[in-house]
């Protein structure tokens, strides 16, 4: 599975029609890859939906959150590249996870 690339700031997953049902695309399972198996993960949001990670080859923050939240089961995921001043904003203090070794 392709790591982040360094020119990316926006992984967007999509849901398609096919036979009746929704299929994720080829980004939905690479951003539930990257959340498993490579970032890390930091903290949650106050509603337990939005969710910041870091990712440990360059210290980038992401976060991971559900646009067509209204959507069943969430709607399609994205990440999305966020500095950290946006991520204090919203998380909290983070400067003790933004260091990973």
């Amino acid at each position: 599975m392709r790591a982040i690339e360094q020119n990316e700031t926006l992984i967007k997953g999509q849901w398609t029609m096919q036979d009746g049902r929704l299929i994720a695309d080829a980004n939905c399972t690479r951003i539930e890859y990257l959340i498993r198996h490579h970032l890390k993960e930091i903290k949650k949001d106050p509603t337990g939906w939005d969710t910041l990670y870091v990712d440990p080859d360059d210290g980038r923050l992401w976060e991971l959150t559900y646009p067509a939240s209204q959507l069943h089961g969430a709607g399609p995921p994205q990440l999305t590249f966020i500095t950290l001043d946006q991520a204090t904003r919203k998380y909290g203090d983070i400067t003790p996870f933004t260091h990973l070794e």
